[in-house]
This record gives structure tokens, C-alpha cells and sequence, in this order.
């Protein structure tokens, strides 16, 4: 029972770490990422490749599908750039999931610790944001680490 509440905390701060993530880059850079998104669409490559940047930067390619969309439904992108997009953004979800799978134990601990002091000392500002990003990816990585122990147990039964 532990075993299993251990498992279902540390899938939470991951979700969390997640959440922080993407608020924070949305806070930071949320009208340069629109920006990137609107400029790219001429060609079908740049598109593909700004599906991937915004994806890997927001860490969901579920809310580069809500700005794609949003576009789409306003009528400021054709159907074709915004399907290579969404081919990007799977894309960038691939990249980031293979990332994650490095041993970064080392960086959580140095991304939480430098995030609190610039979020804590410079909270309205880009800085201050940035150091929220800094503590979600220290989170993330935590909550991987977190879930590989949690899992040992389980797997070797």
C-alpha cells in the first residue's frame, strides 16, 4: 500500500512540476511563442520545427494544440502549417521524453535551489519566472527519480 501511495505522490509531482513548467514559460515568453508560431507557417518545415521548439519549451503538446487551434479558429493559419505543427509538437514530445531518460539526478537539486532564490528575490519579473521554470524541471526530474524508486518494488516482485 506504501508502495503504491509512494507511486501515485511522485506521478503527482510530476504533474506539478509540469504545471509550473509550462505557467512559467507561458508567463515569460507566452506572446514570443504566438509570435513563433504566426511567423513560421509560411513553409512547411519552419512549421514542423516551430512545433518542435514551442512544444519542447511549454513541455505539452497539448497546449501547443490549444494556440494552434485557437489560430485555426481565427482564421489567422490555413489547415496544411497547422497539421505540420502538430507534427512538430509530437516531434518535440518525443525529444523531451528521450531527454528525461538521461541521468539528470545531479541538476534537480541545483535547478530547485537557483530557481528558489531567483523566484523568491525577482517574483514579477523575467528572472523571477524563469526561476519558477528552473524549480518545475528540478520537480520533474525529483518526481522521475521518485517514480523509478517507487517502481523497484513492483517490478522486481
Amino acid at each position: 500500500m506504501l508502495t503504491l501511495l509512494n507511486l501515485l505522490s511522485a506521478i503527482a509531482l510530476l504533474i506539478w512540476g509540469t504545471h509550473i513548467v509550462r505557467t512559467g514559460i507561458l508567463r515569460v515568453y507566452g506572446s514570443h511563442l504566438r509570435k513563433v508560431l504566426s511567423n513560421n507557417i509560411s513553409k512547411r518545415p519552419m512549421a514542423f520545427a516551430a512545433g518542435i521548439g514551442v512544444t519542447a519549451l511549454v513541455q505539452s503538446s497539448n497546449a501547443t494544440a490549444l494556440l494552434v487551434t485557437s489560430f485555426v479558429a481565427q482564421g489567422l493559419m490555413a489547415l496544411t502549417p497547422a497539421l505540420a505543427i502538430m507534427l512538430g509538437a509530437d516531434v518535440g514530445t518525443a525529444l523531451m521524453a528521450r531527454v528525461l531518460t538521461f541521468d539528470l539526478s545531479w541538476l534537480s537539486p541545483l535547478l530547485i535551489f537557483l530557481g528558489v532564490i531567483f523566484f523568491l528575490s525577482r517574483k514579477q519579473t523575467r528572472a523571477g519566472q524563469l526561476g519558477r521554470v528552473g524549480i518545475g524541471l528540478g520537480l520533474m526530474l525529483l518526481a522521475l527519480e521518485l517514480i523509478v524508486a517507487a517502481a523497484t518494488p513492483i517490478t522486481q516482485e
